[in-house]
């Protein structure tokens, strides 16, 4: 058949539209029973190992990353194998090195080294709350190339992992609860130290907290007050809970004691 005077073969052209077609189907239904092997796998293998939760995680979507990069991987080869393109001469030919080079894979390799350090020296795992590459928030998954982290106003950031040169993890250890509070000039200090010690004492039985909080005195001298702070030690990710809760408390506390704590006052004067 010759459209233009191209001669045509309307046979090998649907032959080829239908092993593509077969192609994606395969891969659209094979992609998702991969991925949800792998889930079950990690899991399985966690719970008998004892892993902790957020290790499993970690792993798990890990992996899921790589074999959605392999998956891509094979599609493009056999895709390739379809129009009868040899991938051989073409790798040979050009040579690795250099193909990775024409595709700016150094960033690339530079992002998978650094990923692998990263889970290796379990520096970040999946549900830290961590700051890293400008960015503050939970980590929501570690992959090859690149992290994501959920900042607490909802973004969801793409970060290359060569970008992670330090990270500062929020979540190894118990956390600080830290409450800083502020009374007039002209209330007793003794007084509102000792309500704080009231306040302190009905917290020391929730169990969040695994140390105190316990008021520490003042802490500082400020324009229009005098700063007490109370400190104490929580459970991970329970900090930002316990400062809240506390602050409340001792809100409702200094106000049935009448002890003011200062805020900002507008004077307006007036001449006739």
């Amino acid at each position: 058949m010759g459209i233009f005077g191209i001669e045509v073969d309307v046979t090998n052209l649907i032959n080829i539209g239908l092993k593509i077609g077969l192609l994606i189907l395969a891969f659209i239904i094979f992609i998702p029973i991969g991925k949800k092997i792998i889930e079950r796998t990690i899991n399985r293998a966690g719970s008998n190992q004892k892993i902790s939760e957020s290790r499993v995680k970690t792993l798990e979507k890990l992996l899921v990353n790589l074999f959605s990069y392999v998956m891509i991987f094979v599609f493009i080869v056999m895709l390739f194998a379809i129009f009868t393109i040899p991938i051989g001469p073409l790798l040979a030919g050009a040579g690795v090195l250099g193909l990775a080079i024409g595709f700016g894979a150094q960033g690339l390799v530079s992002d998978v080294v650094t990923g692998f350090f990263l889970l290796l020296e379990r520096q970040v795992e999946v549900d830290d709350y961590i700051t890293a590459g400008g960015y503050d928030g939970i980590v929501e998954e570690l992959g090859l190339r690149t992290t994501k982290i959920r900042s607490f106003n909802g973004t969801l950031n793409f970060i290359p992992n060569r970008e992670i040169i330090g990270v500062a993890n929020h979540s190894r250890g118990n956390m600080r609860a830290l409450v800083d509070i502020g009374i007039s000039y002209d209330e007793n200090i003794d007084e509102a130290i000792s309500l704080l010690e009231k306040v302190c004492a009905e917290f020391q039985q929730d169990e969040r907290f695994k140390d105190g909080p316990n008021p520490i005195g003042v802490q500082g001298l400020g324009s229009s007050d005098v700063v007490l702070r109370v400190v104490g030690q929580t459970e991970n990710g329970e900090q930002f809970g316990c400062q809240r809760d506390m602050l409340k408390r001792i809100k409702e506390a200094f106000d049935e004691a009448n002890i003011e704590i200062p805020f900002p006052h507008q004077v307006n004067i007036q001449k006739d």
